[in-house]
């Protein structure tokens, strides 16, 4: 009887890198897939020594963490590496954004403290862009969205249609002419940007236009009551 073949056990990584990467222009249209292929051919390219996962299949060591969704752009993505060699992190950061395609820039490589990545992720600052809308109903459907206990709202998922309540995932809420400031928290279910407005358009019909939101992550971390803290520092 043959003795089945064992899969060969790959190194612990000897360094870990946490990056924050933007996803600016039309590259906000490009899918969490999409950007995962773009980012290993950019390590390729850029020659960074990977670590790789054990088993029959490996794989780099890269772990996201809470992406934004598809179509929205965003200055405040993250991500952590493990390294099969110690780099110097501002050397990587260069040399992947000559490697990156257009739109996708990385903003900042530093050493991974510890703990869990996703454990500094907990809420998200948005800015959120209504064209056409009538800024007097926009603040006012703000303040009705604010003053409400609870307004669900349905998304189609992988699982199916999901309806469920936005107003505790909501922080913070503001309005100046046609853009929205929201600060919200990142839990479950996970309340996306797209379902606030969504939320605002219920209460108010007349925010409903042909023109999509257009959605701007510009800050991921944790919300300490008055800013979001980085998750980098």
């Amino acid at each position: 009887m043959t003795p089945s073949r064992q899969p060969e056990q790959q190194a612990p990584p000897v360094q870990r890198l946490r990056v924050q990467y933007a996803k600016r222009g039309r590259a906000r249209f490009a899918s969490h897939r999409d950007f995962g292929r773009a980012f290993e051919r950019a390590l390729r390219r850029a020659g960074v020594p990977m670590a790789f996962s054990s088993g029959f299949s490996p794989h780099p060591r890269i772990s996201y963490a809470n992406a934004a969704p598809t179509g929205a752009a965003t200055e405040a993505e993250y991500l952590e590496l493990g390294l099969a060699a110690v780099l110097d992190p501002d050397r990587v950061k260069d040399a992947l954004n000559a490697a990156m395609p257009d739109g996708l820039v990385v903003v900042r490589v530093v050493e991974a403290q510890p703990g869990a990545l996703a454990d500094r992720l907990t809420a998200s600052r948005w800015e959120i862009t209504l064209p056409g809308v009538d800024s007097a109903e926009l603040a006012a459907g703000v303040a009705d969205l604010l003053a409400t206990g609870q307004i669900e709202v349905e998304r189609m998922t992988k699982t199916g249609l999901r309806r469920f309540d936005v107003r505790p995932a909501v922080i913070a809420l503001s309005a100046q002419e046609d853009r929205l400031d929201l600060v919200s928290a990142i839990g479950q279910p996970l309340v996306r940007p797209d379902d606030v407005v969504q939320a605002l358009q219920q209460l108010r019909p007349t925010l409903r236009t042909p023109t999509p939101a257009l959605l701007n992550r510009l800050e991921h971390g944790n919300w300490d009551g008055t800013r979001i803290l980085d998750p980098l520092a």
